[in-house]
């Protein structure tokens, strides 16, 4: 494949495994690949990794088990010697060093040593306990889906990107419209879920709503309401989690200015229903109806949920609810897919070393704290002047919120167009986000592979365990 050839397919390509063929030639190419053959570099410690992995290698060939649990525990963490860094995966289009990929394999070989270990040598009790403390050492991963308006279908593309590859992460949050995409994700299995992604059929399901004499007209409340109730199954939080094993978090803010912002989830909230918790995180302030959320009794009756209260857009609190998802799950390790137009147009990559994006971001976090400092003051000024009171809290949550993760994928600002914010898009106008949110995601795969890998064997291991333990 030509140098020429390799960029037109990098370009156009329709399937990962397209775009992996030609980022592999371009790195090939380009030196890139030599790059990541060596395993010199000054972002991180190769030394150690090196030494590591050699150590681990001869560990794990002694076949001494007890002593390949010492050393396990000695230093089984996700950033060692640096090797997470987002800059190792800046120089190449596909991949890191080598070394580190060599590494986190041989990582998840010696927990696949330890599982098969027979129950004579090593008990399930025990191993569950060194897989229930190495999952709290070493964290596990979350994807977040921001705000998005119509700028929705790219979140679908970076799920169906993600759950092709078996990426997906099993926390999922959302907000906004962000919560659409989340509770699809979060209600179906990995197979259906693949099925529905591949197919035309959930953008007719977000397209139905605007017929012909609609589209290109402003979404009303009602189309997304119908529009849930043909893509989401009628399920509480709890139901959801134990269909899929995924927990879906759903941002709500409160209506009225003294109560607080909420994460709905089978954790916290296990019989609230889905549907109206979505239908409440996309109640755009202003725009939209607050929304009395709802929950089913043990008898499946369905009742009001927090009744005296209603509930609106969750991303003017918590578009990226990094510290609840934390204090939750233990999670370390956040994959957010950002497609918010209140902050899309001023967002910058966190991890990038352009001078002009390390001052810019030096800019932001200035002005999120002084609007932190400020708004106890500022809400003190207005809180019994509606709707100034809601205008302002929803202003400062803008300000005050950050829009980033460790692994960040965004989409083109071409598709930022604040006349159709709201409308209601046309199928090709669908297809061309959803297509957008695969190709966006694809750079970013390998490192989301790497990240995750032992924290995702860990917790299949542990569900193995806990299932054979009658653990519930």
């Amino acid at each position: 494949m030509s140098l020429a050839t390799a960029n037109g397919v990098f370009a156009n390509a329709e399937t990962y495994d397209q775009w992996k063929a030609a980022a592999q030639e371009k790195d090939r190419r380009s030196g890139a690949e030599n790059w990541r053959q060596r395993e010199e570099s000054t972002l991180y410690d190769y030394r150690v990794i090196r030494r590591r992995l050699n150590e681990l290698r001869e560990v794990r060939a002694s076949g001494d088990v007890q002593r390949l649990l010492f050393y396990m525990h000695e230093g089984f963490h996700g950033n060692m010697a640096g090797m997470g860094s987002p800059a190792l995966y800046g120089r190449a289009k596909f991949g890191t060093k080598q070394l580190i990929t060599d590494y986190i394999k041989e990582m998840v070989g010696a927990l696949e040593d330890l599982e098969a270990v027979p129950e004579s040598e090593i008990s399930v009790k025990e191993k569950y306990e060194f897989y229930k403390r190495s999952s709290d050492c070493f964290g596990r991963t979350a994807l977040m889906l921001s705000g998005a308006g119509s700028l929705g279908p790219f979140h679908i593309g970076v799920v169906k990107a993600l759950n092709e590859q078996g990426l997906l992460p099993n926390v999922i949050s959302g907000a906004s419209a962000g919560s659409v995409v989340a509770a699809v994700a979060g209600t179906r299995k990995r197979e259906e879920l693949d099925r529905l992604l591949g197919t035309d059929e959930i953008i007719q399901t977000m397209t139905e709503m605007g017929s012909d004499d609609r589209r290109s007209k402003r979404i009303r409340q009602q189309d997304i309401r119908e529009m849930l109730n043909e893509m989401l199954p009628d399920m509480t939080f709890e139901e959801a989690y134990e269909e899929t094993g995924r927990y879906i978090n759903v941002s709500v803010a409160p209506a009225a200015v003294n109560q607080r912002a909420r994460i709905l989830n089978a954790i916290i909230s296990p019989n609230a229903c889905i549907r109206e918790a979505v239908l409440a995180s996309c109640a755009i302030p202003g725009v939209f109806p607050a929304v009395t959320l709802a929950a089913k009794t043990r008898t499946g009756e369905r009742k009001p949920y927090v009744v005296s209260r209603k509930w609106v857009d969750g991303s003017v609190t918590h578009d990226m609810p990094k510290r609840r998802l934390t204090r939750l799950y233990g999670v370390n390790h956040f994959i957010s897919s950002q497609a918010n137009p209140a902050v899309l147009w001023a967002l910058q990559d966190p991890n990038s070393t352009s001078l002009v994006s390390q001052l810019t971001g030096v800019y932001q976090s200035a002005v999120r704290d002084w609007s932190k400092a400020v708004y106890p003051f500022a809400m003190n000024m207005v809180r019994n002047v509606y709707p100034v009171n809601i205008m302002t809290r929803m202003w400062f949550g803008l300000l005050t919120q950050e829009y980033t993760a460790d692994i960040t994928i965004i989409p083109s600002l071409r598709f930022l167009n604040p006349a159709k914010l709201l409308s209601v898009l046309t199928p090709e106008e669908t297809y061309a986000l959803i297509r957008a949110g695969e190709q966006a995601t694809w750079p970013k795969i390998e490192m989301v592979r790497n990240c995750t890998s032992v924290s995702r064997h860990i917790d299949d291991t542990l569900e193995t365990l806990e299932a054979h333990m009658g653990i519930a």
